[in-house]
């Protein structure tokens, strides 16, 4: 159905990535430069999550579409029980 491990793959990813970026920004001569480099990396970074969102957005809407009742049921349910837990508290 999800691919929730290919997500969480490369959610790991980007915070290597970011981890590794932020230790590395010492290596740069000056501040801008540094700051320019990370910027673009992590707007790099930020685009390709951005994708892989996009990805899984478009597999749920096809999901829904394909099964409107079965969806409408699910959210029904899923805030019964919510609204439960809500007043239980």
């Amino acid at each position: 159905m999800f691919d929730t491990g290919r997500m969480n793959d490369e959610l790991n990813a980007l915070k290597i990535d970011v981890t590794r970026l932020l230790s590395a920004a010492g290596e740069f001569e000056t501040s801008k430069d540094r700051a320019d480099a990370l910027a673009d990396q992590i707007k790099a970074a930020l685009a390709e999550l951005g994708e892989t969102i996009g990805e899984e957005q478009e597999q749920l809407h096809d999901l829904i579409t394909e099964r409107p009742v079965a969806s409408l049921a699910s959210a029904f349910a899923l805030g019964v029980v919510v609204g439960f837990m809500l007043r239980r508290h």
